[in-house]
Order: C-alpha cells, then structure tokens, then sequence
C-alpha cells in the first residue's frame, strides 16, 4: 500500500516529510524545476518534469555524478544541451550515437522529454519503508510510435542505494521498436578498480572498435584501441587518465548472476568504499562501459545496463539488437544504484568474486 501526492511544477517547498525521509520541491536558478529526496545519509535530486532525469547524488559526503562545465540543468530538447547529471532514460524507440545513415536525435526523444504529471508514492512493502517520485509521459505520433512510460526513483530509510525504474506500455495497434539504456554517470575515480562478475579478457570485455562521428580520431588513439581489444585488462584500474581523452567504450558480456538473477558491478574507490550498479540481464541483455577523462567532463559510467548497444539504430537494427514490444503489452526495467561505504564495499566486492 502506498500514499498517493500529486506534484506541481510551480510549486515549491516541502511536499512531505515521514520520520527520516523527506520529500522538497525547489526551482534551480536555471529555472527548472527539481525534487530533492532526502534520508539520513543523503540526498537525490530528480527532474520529474524532465525526463524523470536523475541530476546528483550524494551520500555520506560523497559526490556520486560525473563532472561537468554544467553547475545545474538547463532548458534542452536533447541531452548534449545539458549533459551534467547523474543518470538519464536513454531511448526510448532509438538509442545510442547516430551514425550517419541514421536520423534520431543522440540517445533518443525521450532523455529530457516534457512530462505529462508527476506524483510522490509513499510507503512500505515486503523491503520497508519508501519514498518513489514518478513521473508520466505519453507519446503519441501520427503514423508513428504511441507508448505510456513511467520513469521513477525510490529512496529507502538508511539506504544510499536507490531504485531506479522505467516502465513503458505499446499503446499502439502495432508493434513497437523498443531500445532503452539507464544511462548512469558516475564520477572519475583516479585509480578506481571496476569490479565485475567476469574476466577482462577480450571475449568478455570487448572494446568498440566503431568511433563515433563526435569523436575525431588519430593514430595514437587507434593504436589504444587495438591495444585495448587485446589487452582489456589495462582499465580494470583507473589509474591512467589520458586513456580516456577521447572516451573509451566496453561491451561486458556474460556477466554472472545471483540466486535472484542479478548481476553485480563496483567502482571501488582507493578510500576502500565505492559505487554501485544491481540489474537482471534478463531484462538488460547488454552492458556498456563508458569512460571519459577531458579537460570539461570527467566520468566513469562503469556500467550501463541497456537492451542495444549504442552505436545508433541502423546498426543495432541490423545486429538483431532493436526489441519489439507487441500491441498493448508492457515492458518494465529496474537499476539499483548508488553509494557503498567500507564494509558494504568489501561485502559486494567479495559477492562479485564469488559470481565471476
């Protein structure tokens, strides 16, 4: 059972408050408006109006965003426009860089789309208490794509891991093309570990040899990749920097799972605590590693959960990668991520050894 408040853009202020947890609503001086969830180890700030876009996250002290010249969200119609947060709905009907064959704006229509409504749910279930912001948004195109999504967030007493969902329902006569990623950006960590359930070798941590057309190449950094494809192992540990000046991207595969189905990643961070990533690659049938380290973005997305890969529709389309979502029917995808201090570090740390 939960308890249902209704959220407005042009309000502001505390909208509930339930022992440790809050809920506020503010503008930032950008003028768009946020909701700040709060419990007592920290704090997530979500764009309900926005693409349900996640902006920060902090807990005990830690900031868990990628860096960025961006110091908060700004008006946009696509994501390049204001590329500073934590985490986005990266879809939905075309995902990834688009190639020149293809036409879709970078990461799809969907990163910072306007909602329709957003709402607060709070209360508890077989895990505890909760607090979830939900936002609504339905598309609808002449001769084109009809869908209902909900993205979400919940927040937990105590927890500095959070839930991070989408739902989205084929409202059309027809099938539709499906192609979601939970583009999660945590921060560089200089001489942060990846931790992962499967080998750095090249069969199960592959380096993408497409470059994408933002990226102006040389052959220096050609020679990395080859390099990279051979030897992967190379950043399992953030320790060189200048690697990742153009960005590097990862294809992880085979990643093992839990009792439940789950597969497990960390960012270890040299103070001993570390970040986090928890998701079934049953729903999520690919994982992509993005990490980037120039002078204006410092980011280390070590794991990106995602139906495609993201080198644009035309060529997921021809891998078989596009999923189709048949007339009517739902489709519904959950991330825990977040924050892990020094004895939840070295517990999942163990737990990912023990499913590689």
């Amino acid at each position: 059972m939960a308890a249902t408040i209704p959220l407005y853009p042009e309000v502001t202020g505390e909208v509930l408050r339930a022992g440790e947890l809050s809920a506020t609503l503010f503008r930032f001086h950008t003028g768009i408006p946020g909701l700040r969830l709060r419990n007592s180890r920290g704090e997530v700030v979500v764009l309900p109006w926005m693409g349900g876009m996640i902006w920060s996250a902090r807990f005990d002290g830690v900031e868990l965003a990628m860096s960025s010249g961006f110091d908060a969200p700004r008006p946009a119609t696509t994501i390049a426009e204001t590329y500073g947060c934590f985490a986005f709905h990266s879809g939905l009907l075309r995902n990834g860089v688009p190639a020149p064959e293809d036409s879709h704006a970078a990461h799809g229509e969907f990163p910072c789309a306007p909602m329709d409504r957003a709402w607060l749910e709070f209360g508890e279930d077989a895990n505890g208490s909760f607090l979830r912001v939900v936002s609504a948004r339905e598309y609808v195109m002449g001769f084109g794509s009809h869908y209902q999504a909900h993205p979400s967030l919940a927040l937990r007493p105590g927890a500095t891991l959070f839930d991070i969902g989408l739902n989205i329902r084929n409202l059309s006569g027809k099938p539709m093309e499906l192609m979601y990623m939970c583009h999660v950006n945590f921060a560089f960590v200089p001489g942060g570990r990846c931790l992962q359930p499967a080998p750095f070798t090249p069969d199960r941590t592959a380096v993408r040899h497409a470059v994408p057309a933002h990226v102006q190449p040389n052959p220096a950094y050609l020679a990395l990749i080859e390099d990279l494809a051979r030897n992967p192992a190379r950043m399992e540990a953030l320790d060189e920097p200048e690697l990742y000046d153009p960005e590097q991207v990862f294809y992880l595969h085979g990643l093992g799972t839990d009792a439940k189905g789950e597969t497990h990643l960390m960012l270890a961070r040299p103070e001993g605590d570390g970040f986090a990533m928890s998701y079934a690659p049953a729903d999520f049938p690919h994982t992509v590693r993005w990490i980037l380290h120039d002078p204006d973005q410092q980011v280390a997305a070590f794991a990106l959960p995602s139906t495609c890969q993201p080198e644009g529709y035309a060529a997921e389309k021809r891998k078989g990668h596009v999923r189709l979502l048949p007339p009517g029917a739902q489709a519904g995808f959950s991330v825990r991520a977040g924050y892990l201090d020094q004895e939840a570090a070295h517990k999942t740390a163990a737990l990912i050894s023990s499913l590689g």
